[in-house]
């Protein structure tokens, strides 16, 4: 670091960034100014000093301001709450609901896998005697106006 040596009257003072800078306090020169001080009236110090005073109004008004605000963040502090428990409510039973979808899924899965049909054609036709129909005992018809069938309702007749 470049340092500089300076000198004030007889002393010598060495500027750097390891020693400390004294410098001596710099007395106004003949030819400065000092800045004029501003003489403040009475009436206008009396002014300012009613300004600065807090009245009874000015606090009721800043109490009642105040309550609403701390009103106002509480109850928004509530509802964000709310929310949030609602929102984990929700996806913990969405979770829950995917849970059964799938146990559904694998209990189904399991019943089809578990019906012998070559067993339950054995049981239909051995020992209780049944046959399958012969063709001309087959009806089929379309009915159009539904997409079910009345179990009272008339057959058609071809």
């Amino acid at each position: 670091m470049a340092e500089r040596i300076r000198s004030y009257s007889t002393k010598a003072y060495i500027d750097g960034n390891t020693v400390r800078k004294l410098r001596p306090a710099r007395a106004p020169e003949k030819g400065e100014r000092q800045k004029p001080k501003k003489k403040v009236s009475y009436r206008v110090r009396r002014n300012q000093e009613k300004a600065l005073q807090v009245n009874l109004p000015y606090v009721l008004m800043f109490t009642v301001a105040l309550i609403c605000t701390l009103y106002l963040c509480i109850n928004y502090l509530q509802v964000q709450s709310t929310m949030t428990t609602r929102i984990h409510n929700i996806e913990t039973i969405e979770k829950e609901l995917e849970f059964l979808k799938s146990e559904n899924d694998a209990l189904e899965t399991r019943i089809n896998t578990s019906l012998d049909l070559d067993y339950v054609y054995r049981v239909a036709t051995e020992e209780l005697g049944m046959v399958y129909p012969n063709k001309n005992q087959v009806i089929l018809y379309n009915k159009t106006e539904s997409e079910y069938v009345r179990q009272y309702e008339d057959i058609p007749k071809h």
